[in-house]
């Protein structure tokens, strides 16, 4: 049996609202397969363009078996390459982020410009032609400030998204913004479980105290589109009045959802007494109360916007068992830290959150993997949200793998 037939075998026997089996989870072979038909092929969040202002600077990250490197070019241009060199594949650029004035290679020390052709080779010979070994592009999509990357060679379509995505997060002024604080983590579980955790709050009243002086979950959005209750209905109204797209936007096949929901009374963000973290406001709404606009994008992102700072997530696969998750707090370009925000309060709400996130997920990860696992069912009140995640995984997988 094949990788393919063995994944397809496996998805097929899940039932609805069924949790996924142990070995979606845990086989290598069907990790593979989540790298060749869904990592490998689609958008995936990278990075924010305001972390490449400069020509030169550039940030790196590993799209499953593809490590990709992303600059901003002389002409102000952002362009991702595959981050190995023609000569004989050594990483080039091996740190996260920095800047540089040529994209070198530390191996023999080849040379390319920032929009990746090479420009110096030595000791190649005089038939060597350095035109034809340039740097190997990799698709780059921008949609306010958020940079995605595609490592397919065709990529698939970003209009639809992006078109969806500007007037929800356009208001919010992400162009104005700098990144206070980047925490990376890595869970030692699989990639779905991460996002499964993400898409409920049905664990949060017993693990997220911190979150929860300033989160609730709306049953009404956790998975769905609902707009049948009247405070909710009542809050987007309010919002969109003030210039503010609140109402749900999801996508056909549900890999992406936009919303705005409220927060907990009194509550304007995420902090341990709900009060600003950060003096001023991005928005100009005028609105006291925006709540929090949140937005996810299957399988890599899921991000949170409130008056006075925002966040974004990204999550990357490392392995059947390893995830790594990075978090950044984005603040106005001109707030001071010390002075306008304190970087703790700012912070130690989505710290906590995340390492007890992390905690949940290790857990469940080292329960699918034993042989007494029986796949559960998915609430069919608090958990709508991981269950239509797993509906847009196994449907995406169908659509790939022939049987």
């Amino acid at each position: 049996m094949t990788t393919q037939q063995k994944t397809i075998s496996l998805i097929k026997q899940r039932q609805p609202r069924q949790v996924l089996s142990g070995a979606l989870y845990t086989d290598p072979d069907v990790y593979r397969e989540d790298l060749a038909q869904i990592w490998h092929k689609e958008w995936i969040f990278a990075g924010h363009t305001f972390e490449l202002e400069k020509a030169g600077q550039f940030i790196t990250l590993q799209v499953g078996d593809f490590p990709v490197v992303i600059v901003r070019g002389t002409d102000g241009e952002i362009r991702a390459f595959h981050n190995v060199c023609p000569h004989r594949g050594s990483k080039l650029c091996n740190s996260s982020s920095g800047k540089s004035a040529k994209l070198v290679c530390p191996y023999h020390k080849w040379t390319f410009s920032l929009e990746g052709k090479l420009q110096f080779a030595g000791n190649m010979g005089n038939e060597f032609d350095p035109q034809s070994h340039g740097l190997k592009q990799v698709h780059a999509a921008i949609v306010e400030t958020y940079i995605y990357v595609c490592v397919a060679e065709t990529a698939p379509d970003f209009e639809g998204f992006r078109k969806a995505l500007t007037p929800f997060v356009s208001p919010h002024n992400l162009a104005d913004c700098k990144v206070a604080f980047e925490s990376t983590i890595v869970e030692k579980g699989n990639w779905k479980l991460v996002f499964e955790n993400n898409r409920e709050c049905y664990h949060c009243e017993g693990n997220h105290p911190e979150l929860l002086n300033s989160f609730v979950e709306n049953l009404s959005v956790a998975g769905v589109a609902d707009d049948s209750d009247p405070e909710l209905s009542a809050f987007w109204d309010r919002c969109e009045t003030a210039g503010l797209p609140s109402q749900m936007v999801m996508s056909d096949n549900g890999q992406y959802r936009i919303t705005r929901i409220p927060l907990s009374a009194n509550a304007s963000s995420y902090t341990m007494d709900g009060k600003p973290a950060v003096n001023g406001r991005l928005d100009k709404s005028g609105v006291e109360n925006i709540g929090a606009l949140l937005y996810f994008n299957y399988p890599s992102t899921w991000n949170h916007f409130l008056g006075d700072h925002a966040l974004s997530f990204r999550v990357l696969p490392l392995g059947p068992g390893e995830t790594m998750v990075t978090t950044k707090w984005l603040v106005h370009k001109d707030a001071v830290e010390g002075v306008d925000y304190d970087l703790t309060r700012l912070t130690e709400v989505w710290i906590a959150t995340n390492d007890q996130d992390r905690r949940l997920v290790e857990g469940t990860h080292a329960g699918v993997s034993s042989p007494a696992y029986q796949a559960g069912n998915y609430s069919a009140v608090a958990e709508n949200g991981p269950s239509q995640f797993d509906d847009w995984y196994c449907n995406t997988m169908k659509s790939r793998i022939a049987d």
